[in-house]
This record gives C-alpha cells, structure tokens and sequence, in this order.
C-alpha cells in the first residue's frame, strides 16, 4: 500500500484542545474486526470487553519537560529549542530541534531563563535531528538537570500548539497517571483515559496489568517523506522490557487469555521483541519498528488507541490492526458522530 491511501480530511473542529473532565468519560469507539461491527461507548465501558485473566498492556514511559525558549546572542532573537534526546550527560551534549532554525549556526550561544540560568552553545547542524547543544553549566549533572526542567515547558505536539497555548495544566493532564521512567517527548495519550477508579475496577474484576516502557519520540510526528512505505525509516527509540513483562506475557499468550495493548508505542514495543511463536523476550535497547500492511501481528489480540493524523505513522498501524477498509470507514463514522481527534480526544478499541 501506498503513503497516499492513508488520507483522510481532518477539519479542526474535530481536534481537540482539552482532555475529558474525568480521564475515563472521554467517548470509545469499538470496532470488531470480525463483523465489522462499531459501537459507541464511554471509556470506562472498556472492562466489559474483558474477562477475568485477561492482560492489559500500559506503557509507563514518563514525558520530560522538553520545550525551551531562549535568547541568541548579540541579536536577542528568540528561538525555541525542542530537546530530544541527551547523547553525552558528561559532556552535556543534547539533539535538539530549534525554532526559526535558519537563524543559527555553528558557534552560536542561546540563554535560556530570565537571569541566564543556563548557556548553550550550538556545535553541529549537520544531523537529521536538526542541531546539538553544549550546555555550560558549572554544577553537578543532578542540579543541571533540576535547572533544566524548572526552565522548560511541556512539549505538546504542534498540532495542538497551532491551535492554543501550553497552560500550567498541561504539565498533569500531558502524562498518564502511571507514568514513571522519564524519557519521552511524546506522551503515549491513549493512556490518559485510564483513572486510578478504572484501574481499581480492572484489578476487582481481575484483569492484570502489566507496564513496559518505550520513550516515544518526535518521529510519531515527523512526515512520512516517501510513497513507498517500504522505504520509510523511522527514528529509534529507547525500549525496555523487563524479566516481569516477559513472564507474564508468555504466561498470558500460552494460556489463551486475551492481550490488549494501550496506545501504539505499545504495540510497537511488544512487536519489537515478538518471537516467530507469538512469545516475547527480555529486551534493553532501542527500536526503529515502523508497522504498515501486511503486517501480521504475533502479540496482542486487542487494541486501544486514539483517532490520529491521517498520513502518521500511527494511524497506519491502526489500519494494519483493524483493517484498512473497517478502521477508515471507523474514520469517517467517527467525524459524522462527533469524535474528538488527536492528543486529548477520544478512543478507539479494535477487537
């Protein structure tokens, strides 16, 4: 299949600008592969899915403050720095993305925060991630890193910021109620449905829980570029599945129980470390998984996910999940009834 087919027309309106009042009351979409049925729900209808035994996959990745504004030097311009990924602690050297990137250039110094808190110096604008920064600071990794968050803001994806401002609420509602092990850019959203209420209620009726870890990057919203699927390179991200994950998961997938994994960085992970059997390993490394058709999936029976962009790369995995033509016609349902798009909207079950 082609880049193209994975169009569709998105009109603002139906993007999303707020999270639901209560995590779980947002509206659910289920969508049966087998029939082609499509119902409509509220999230937390999601535990009548779902027997006793029955697994869900979160990923507890945690979303750091990566969004900076600061000053150039002798100009005062201001520029926006997106961190994306810390390549030396030591050194104190980060890939980031700037905004306007035309403006800077090797040598260049940036200060960020009203007294100066923080000096960076641009010292490559050669990699595909745009630039890197030294930063200058003379404290210790744990102060810089203190110093850092203070002076960031969330990183909401562009979609929404062209929409609307960052607002102090953001910093709760743009991370899961589980999140942990902070690493990610990106917040894996459809985790925000899920209430500590819902999770007490999915633990009485006994469906287990079971938490990986993948710190999701910018290229979740990075163009795809080529026609050909086949071409497409996506970037790495750092995954981790543990010693836990894998016994409970094999545990799971040998005693036939039913395997749901929220949000596709988790679909990913899981398809990162799946075995020809369907089992999975322990893994501690990073991966470039990009799932388009004819994809066939070895690990979870069931999905959740939220209506994304068209062209992304998560809505493409949603298609190979459910079926091009089911999830499209989905699409198209779920903008005649209203569905919320993007970040904060509303979900999506395919069974």
């Amino acid at each position: 299949m082609k880049l193209s087919q994975f169009k569709y027309d998105l009109p603002k309106e139906s993007i999303a600008l707020q999270p639901s009042k209560q995590r779980d009351e947002c509206r659910l979409m289920v969508v049966h592969r087998q029939t082609g049925e499509i119902e409509h729900k509220m999230f937390k209808d999601i535990l009548n899915y779902f027997d006793d035994g029955d697994l869900f996959v979160l990923n507890d990745t945690k979303v750091f403050p990566a969004r900076l504004v600061g000053i150039k030097e002798k100009t005062n311009a201001r520029i926006e720095v997106f961190l994306l990924r810390e390549i030396n602690e030591n050194a104190r050297l980060w890939d980031i993305l700037v905004e306007p990137a035309r403006k800077i250039r090797i040598g260049n110094k940036l200060f960020f925060g009203e007294n100066n808190e923080l000096v960076a110096e641009v010292i490559d604008n050669t990699t595909s991630r745009g630039r890197t920064l030294r930063f200058l600071y003379d404290g210790s990794n744990d102060d810089f890193h203190k110093v850092l968050k203070n002076l960031g803001s969330t990183p909401l994806p562009t979609d929404l910021l062209q929409l609307r401002n960052v607002t102090n609420d953001d910093a709760t509602n743009y991370q899961t109620i589980f999140a942990k092990n902070e690493g990610a850019v990106v917040a894996p959203a459809t985790g925000f449905h899920f209430s500590r209420e819902l999770l007490k209620r999915m633990e009485i009726k006994g469906i287990e829980t079971t938490f990986i870890t993948l710190h999701a990057g910018l290229g979740n919203f990075r163009p795809i570029e080529v026609e050909d699927l086949t071409k497409h390179k996506a970037d790495s991200e750092e995954l981790f599945i543990s010693e836990q994950n894998v016994d409970i998961i094999n545990r799971k997938k040998a005693e036939k129980k039913k395997i749901c994994a929220v949000g596709t960085t988790t679909v990913k992970a899981l398809e990162s470390v799946a075995t020809i059997n369907g089992k999975i390993k322990q893994f501690e490394g990073w991966t470039n998984k990009f799932i388009f058709p004819e994809y066939e999936f070895q690990v979870p029976d069931a999905m959740v996910c939220q209506f994304n962009r068209p062209l992304s790369p998560m809505f493409i995995m949603a298609c190979t999940f459910g079926g091009f033509d089911l999830i499209m016609n989905a699409y198209q349902e779920a903008l005649n009834e209203g569905y919320k798009f993007l970040t904060y909207g509303d979900a999506m079950l395919i069974l």
